[in-house]
């Protein structure tokens, strides 16, 4: 399955297709009972898609073909056993891909000449993508952060390992025959390779970044370093050659410290919007505002989600409250919002449930 969402990969998924190019979303659950009804629940949307195709009087027998071979591929690239919280799947004539999303998503096919990809983008605003740089003496690791986890990067040069007879940093320095490992030129230059590789990684792929490693190994980075001298550095030895789990444990107290900072300085902001005057609250009002391209800010808590409908039927509607199943309801309006502001340039920012208030779920402040 799909892991990273890069600018680059966002910008090949949204271009057009060949119709059809088919979206198939499903909710999925992380613990018993409820997964036992995924596996079901997949084959059935997926069943659906089939049929919408067979009916659809735009698609050729050929390309219907290709794209149900493309579904079948893609039903055997799921992994259940490790789902999150929902599932995204996208066939298209000759290809397919399938995302797991840390976010829900509503039960959904759609058939067009793109991909429906507003409630990957959202999954990805919401998990705070970050890296952790894992450095030693003979090592570095790079890991990709999001929600609650941390997995090991392979790639763009990591893991870096550095090969030399009897080197064993730990133990010469527990017998004293390394006072210095972290001075030597070797170690200088093994280290700044890693800097150079990380920047090149960030060029394309900009998120967070900790850093951890020995005090030695941190005062190194600051004296030669580029991307990570900017770093949050994180003392703490031995991840370079550590498991996902411990490397969460020294990283994870961190990460969600510098979560508090950043909600306590969105509530701040949207305090002085409502000073200034530029201040949205409430699903309607701020889809119509991230529509015109004013939200500045978006702040959107964590959980929040609502079915709406367009009252009126125009483009300029507004939005009243629905009934999952209603005729024509939009139940994944929030990712919509984000998704749009995204690509309008704002800031969104997720924050702790509760924490907007009188706003009901969904605030943004406004450029003008």
């Amino acid at each position: 399955m799909e892991q990273a969402l890069s600018p680059a990969t966002l910008i090949e998924l949204r271009r057009p297709r060949p119709y059809p190019a088919v979206s198939v979303l499903t909710p999925t659950h992380r613990r018993e009972p409820e997964n036992t009804q995924d596996p079901v629940r997949l084959r059935n949307v997926v069943a659906e898609a089939k049929k919408r195709l067979e009916h659809d009087p735009a698609v050729t027998r050929e390309r219907r073909n290709d794209v149900v071979e493309q579904l079948d591929r893609a039903l055997t690239e799921v992994d259940l056993t490790h789902a999150e919280d929902g599932l995204v799947i996208f066939a298209a004539p000759g290809e397919h891909q399938v995302w797991s999303l840390t976010r829900p998503v509503p039960e959904r096919v759609v058939l067009s000449d793109t991909f429906l990809t507003r409630n990957l983008v959202a999954a990805h605003a919401a998990e705070r993508s970050f890296w952790v740089l894992a450095v030693s003496p003979d090592r570095v690791t790079l890991w990709s952060g999001g929600g609650d986890r941390v997995t090991e990067a392979r790639g763009g040069g990591f893991p870096m390992t550095r090969d030399r007879d009897n080197f064993d940093a730990e133990r010469l320095e527990r017998i004293g025959d390394l006072p210095s490992t972290f001075r030597d030129e070797d170690t200088r230059h093994f280290l700044r390779e890693a800097d150079s590789a990380l920047a090149r990684l960030l060029r394309t792929r900009r998120r967070p970044l900790y850093v951890t490693g020995e005090t030695a190994a941190l005062s190194l980075l600051d004296e030669i370093g580029t991307v990570t001298r900017d770093a949050t550095h994180i003392p703490h030895g031995g991840l370079a050659h550590g498991t996902p789990e411990a490397v969460w444990q020294a990283v994870g107290p961190v990460v969600a410290a510098e979560d508090r900072r950043n909600a306590d300085t969105v509530a701040r902001r949207l305090e002085a919007a409502r000073g200034h005057k530029t201040f949205a609250a409430g699903v309607d009002e701020v889809r119509q505002n991230a529509q015109e391209g004013r939200i500045q800010l978006l702040a959107v808590e964590e959980n929040f989600r609502t079915a709406v409908r367009a009252d009126g039927g125009s483009g300029g509607a507004h939005l009243v409250p629905a009934e999952s199943g209603d005729l024509d309801v939009r139940e994944d309006i929030v990712d919509e919002i984000v998704e749009r502001c995204l690509d309008t340039g704002a800031e969104v920012r997720f924050v702790p449930d509760g924490m907007l208030g009188d706003a009901r779920g969904i605030a943004g402040v406004l450029r003008y």
